[in-house]
């Protein structure tokens, strides 16, 4: 898990004079902080430190860095409750991969992943959810296109090979094109069981994604 699981309790929070919204989130807080859910509180007006503001890379309030989650907008006393407890968890992190790429917020999952490579476990719960909302989807296909060909990702290729046996054919379909930008001709044959797929789309997707192989070794 990420090194700021580790103080997860202590939260930061940016207010504006003239928001609003900020009280009531920085209500529930200093509640969780007297319940021992949170360890320390420290607030940050942005008018007064926008230097300060300006590093952490806030451009509204209420803004909060619980752990090493980044939170925008308002948020319930049982939201944050949640948020400070998931910070050391996979599923929490898992969740706060989808919040930010359900709102585009991709170079941010990016820069996240740089810092937490070992986080790329969470990105493939996401990428075998059939669930998942699309703009997480389209947000795991860039991540897949910064990432697939690196060495850094070798090591996720089984679990990804593990999705072409995916009772959802999106799944499978997505599994091709992403297993086809690794770059790693040795993987043609794993692909070709798909060319027999029951699904059209998936048949076409596994006949490019072997041809893109093909084509890696000439390059």
């Amino acid at each position: 898990m990420p090194e700021e699981s580790k103080i997860q309790s202590q939260v930061l929070m940016f207010v504006g004079t003239h928001c609003q919204h900020c009280a009531p989130v920085l209500t529930s807080l200093s509640e969780l902080v007297k319940e021992g859910v949170i360890d320390s509180l420290e607030v940050v007006n942005v008018e007064k430190r926008p230097e300060v503001a300006a590093q952490k890379g806030v451009q509204s309030v209420p803004w909060l860095q619980i752990g090493w989650f980044e939170l925008e907008g308002v948020r319930t006393k049982t939201e944050l409750k949640r948020w400070v407890e998931n910070t050391s968890t996979a599923e929490g992190i898992s969740e706060y991969y989808a919040e930010i790429l359900s709102q585009g917020r991709v170079k941010q999952c990016l820069t996240f992943l740089r810092r937490y490579p070992e986080t790329m476990q969470s990105i493939l719960h996401l990428m075998s959810d059939p669930n998942e909302k699309i703009n997480v989807r389209l947000g795991v296909g860039v991540i897949m296109e910064e990432y697939a060909a690196s060495s850094d990702f070798e090591k996720h290729v089984p679990q990804l090979v593990e999705f072409l046996k995916h009772e959802d054919s999106r799944i499978r379909q997505d599994t091709c094109h992403y297993l086809s930008l690794t770059r790693r001709p040795e993987l043609i044959k794993t692909i070709e069981p798909l060319l027999d797929d029951l699904n059209g789309d998936v048949r076409e997707e596994a006949k490019d994604a072997i041809e893109s192989l093909h084509e890696s070794v000439k390059d």
